[in-house]
């Protein structure tokens, strides 16, 4: 967004109206019959839409406090207001051509960009809230789930080691072999090169045994 500069322009005759080439800008170079004559916003916004840096340095100084009460009526915090109210005015000097008088006028467009500006922006912060605390909440609840698991697993490994102590060796060797080992029945006999029944007994007294030292009662 350009700043207003006071450079002094070549003389002109007088009462002359001319345009200006200034860098990408154009300026407007006003006679004397209306240099002191007050100029609407609708007339400056008109000629900022042509590049005119001093028409927007005017238009600034007549809506400048609008536009920053409108944003500081929203955002409630001076200097966002501030940060969105320089949004407003890129924005004003970019797309001034596209006022429409024959819509309302002049000051009514600028603090509706304002507004608009200034409602995006606590959207925009609202949004990002809401993302981070949800980013939070799941690191949060992956981190709980992973260590309350691991310390489950570790203290019913802890609980099953002590309880296959209080098995007959016979037990504890079959339901080793059967539920640690991944053998089936047959397996676990042919292993121990004992009968199929007998091994089945002992399984099954053996998990009882377990059963009733972990607290399982179902």
């Amino acid at each position: 967004m350009p700043t207003a500069q006071l450079i002094a322009p070549p003389a002109r005759p007088a009462g002359a109206r001319t345009v200006e080439p200034w860098g990408t800008l154009a300026r407007v170079e006003r006679g004397p019959d209306e240099a002191d004559a007050p100029r609407s916003a609708e007339s400056l916004l008109s000629d900022v839409a042509r590049g005119d840096d001093s028409a927007f340095a005017v238009l600034y100084d007549t809506l400048g406090r609008g536009v920053f009460g409108t944003c500081l009526g929203v955002l409630r915090d001076p200097d966002h207001a501030a940060e969105v109210a320089q949004e407003v005015w890129v924005e004003v000097w970019r797309t001034a051509a596209r006022f429409d008088a024959g819509r309302g006028s002049a000051r009514t467009w600028t603090l509706t960009l304002a507004h608009r500006r200034a409602v995006d922006r606590v959207r925009a912060v609202q949004a990002q809230r809401d993302r981070d605390q949800r980013v939070l909440d799941g690191s949060a609840e992956r981190e709980f789930d992973v260590v309350a698991d691991e310390v489950e697993s570790a203290l019913e490994q802890v609980r099953v080691r002590d309880c296959l102590g209080i098995l007959t060796p016979t037990q504890k060797q079959a339901v080793v072999l059967a539920y640690y080992g991944g053998r089936t029945y047959r397996e676990v006999a042919d292993e121990l090169a004992a009968p199929l029944p007998t091994v089945k007994t002992r399984i099954r007294d053996g998990l009882i045994r377990l059963r009733d030292c972990l607290g399982v009662t179902s």
